[in-house]
């Protein structure tokens, strides 16, 4: 099977897993719907408040529950599994890239529905034109954390506390991602150029897919 079949295989096995699991649509998204209403609702109706900090509640739900999507592979490889892989004679990097696509998928459809319940809950004021601008900085934002959380499931792999080790290495190292995504809508509020923080984007998602790439080989010999 060549390089690009063995990622589409990977995804795909992941994403079938994920449906027959249910966890993103029937478990994860309701309950971080419930929370973003929960923060609607503890700002007491305000609707100038709502609009202002609608976006910033967004991200931040969006990274806190979209980490724990993107990490739900790791969480349920096994040495078992591992050694299967082994025996197919899987590509490492391969693996590696085709767990970051199929929670990409998870992470962007997972983001696209808060935030078009964010829109609905929080009424944020959406400059003109927002519409392709905000799909390429979710989508980027989707890229960056599930190739972050696919490498971080790799760090800790074999560790008692992986989900939890895990976890602390997404979560200072999203900030790149967070920043970029987060400021994309404030600067076309502010009338100014989204090119930077673009940039920001895409140099952190390509940063983080080459160190997942060039660590895939010796994290797998490492968790053996």
């Amino acid at each position: 099977m060549s390089f690009t079949g063995q990622i589409r295989e990977v995804a795909r096995v992941d994403l079938v897993v994920e449906r027959r699991a249910g966890e993103t649509f029937r478990i994860v998204l309701p309950f971080a719907i419930v929370t973003l209403i929960i923060f609607s609702l503890s700002l007491g109706g305000d609707v100038a408040v709502l609009r202002t900090v609608g976006p910033a509640v967004f991200w931040a739900i969006s990274v806190l529950f979209g980490m724990q999507l993107a990490l739900r592979a790791s969480a349920l490889d096994s040495p078992t599994r591992r050694d299967l892989m082994l025996l197919l004679d899987l590509d490492p990097a391969a693996r590696f890239l085709g767990r970051t696509l199929a929670s990409a998928i998870l992470v962007l459809t997972f983001m696209t529905v808060l935030f078009a319940t964010m829109v609905v809950f929080f009424d944020p004021s959406l400059p003109g034109g927002w519409f392709w601008p905000i799909l390429a900085a979710i989508s980027l934002a989707a890229i960056g954390l599930a190739a972050l959380s696919t490498l971080a499931g790799g760090v800790a792999a074999g560790t008692r506390n992986r989900s939890s080790l895990a976890s602390l290495i997404v979560a200072p190292l999203v900030i790149p991602v967070v920043v970029g995504g987060s400021q994309v809508m404030e600067a076309m509020e502010r009338n100014s150029g989204i090119l930077l923080w673009i940039l920001l984007l895409i140099t952190s998602d390509l940063a983080l897919l080459v160190a997942g790439i060039g660590l895939s080989r010796p994290l797998e010999e490492a968790s053996r």
